[in-house]
């Protein structure tokens, strides 16, 4: 026991993973009355890892804009006119000096995105294995999110100290074509191959709030958790709104979807880490509250994720004190 009576150490025994969940399973879970389900959760949460821990995770665009992608909810996208800055692959040593800063705040992870339909070879992949090398060099876990990527560059990440590769599924198989033509589902899924494949673990979720019905959340749920083995790192995003995106004006998404595809989640995927992702500023204290009662434990701080706002440090430190959640010790290594 810790000084605040919580397990220490949670039992990984008592409930085994299962890759073999169907639709109508993961729809039941998903319905099930919000008081239910949360305590479902939360008591499969508190098997798998400590109640009280959160991991604080950094993302930091490394390449701006100009992406020949025409994901319908994002502003990088270079077939819309967002208000968004194109910027060229960043300097290693500055990414590296932003880990620095990172860590002395307690952060743990750092994740770095690149708009890139796929990951390049050449000169600009090896900036990038550069900024692996150097952050992973700081003991911190490291994850990139860099487009599609062929098998032979997922093993230079990993030989570089790769910790983990971002490759959302975004959505339903179903749903996948009204917010992306430009991708199919398959090619998704061919990189998350290559980076299991490279023994890279696999950071892989998807987005609400875009237009989807319950039914493509539940599939997006399924998709993840029939995964095997299931993604380590699990994002969940609620869509942030951008003027001169198709779904600029999309309607808001009531932040109870959100509690809901986090539990469900993480009753599905126990073992993982579920993250509170983008949107998060959308969200109130305690509806925030409620995703970790939920079974989240992991947010991004700094003040922007890739392009869009999020909280402020002081609001998360804030919060985290008063809920009396502690960050999570990084096991980069």
């Amino acid at each position: 026991m810790s000084e605040t009576g919580v397990v220490a150490s949670p039992s990984r025994e008592a409930s085994p993973l299962r890759y073999d969940w169907e639709k109508s399973e993961v729809q039941a879970i998903y319905e099930t009355a919000l008081p239910e389900l949360v305590y479902r959760a939360q008591s499969t949460h508190r098997e798998f890892h400590a109640p009280d821990q959160v991991q604080t995770c950094q993302l930091i665009s490394i390449k701006t804009g100009g992406c020949p992608e025409d994901c319908a909810y994002c502003p990088q996208s270079a077939h819309y006119e967002a208000d968004v800055e194109r910027q060229g692959l960043l300097d290693p040593q500055h990414v590296i000096n932003v880990a620095k800063d990172a860590v002395s705040r307690g952060v743990t992870r750092l994740c770095m995105g690149a708009a890139w339909r796929e990951a390049p070879r050449g000169r600009e992949f090896e900036k990038v294995l550069q900024m692996v090398r150097g952050v992973s060099s700081l003991g911190m876990e490291v994850c990139c999110t860099l487009g599609m990527l062929a098998e032979e560059q997922a093993v230079q990440l990993k030989q570089a100290g790769l910790t983990a590769y971002n490759h959302n599924l975004d959505t339903s198989p179903e749903f996948y074509g009204s917010i992306i033509t430009t991708r199919i589902y398959e090619e998704r899924l061919k990189t998350l191959a290559a980076v299991r494949k490279a023994g890279i673990t696999v950071c892989c979720g998807g987005i609400l709030g875009m237009g989807e019905k319950q039914s493509d959340r539940v599939g997006l749920l399924q998709q993840l958790a029939t995964l095997r083995p299931h993604p380590e790192s699990v994002p969940i995003n609620m869509l942030v709104r951008v003027e001169g995106t198709p779904l600029a004006s999309a309607p808001p998404l009531d932040p109870l979807e959100m509690v809901r595809a986090i539990a469900t989640a993480r009753i599905l995927m126990p073992a993982s880490k579920v993250r509170l992702a983008a949107g998060r500023k959308q969200l109130s204290p305690e509806a925030v509250t409620l995703c970790f009662l939920a079974g989240a434990n992991s947010i991004f701080v700094g003040e922007k994720l890739l392009t869009t706002p999020n909280p402020g440090v002081d609001e998360d430190e804030q919060l985290l004190q008063t809920l009396g959640m502690k960050p999570l010790e990084s096991h980069a290594g």
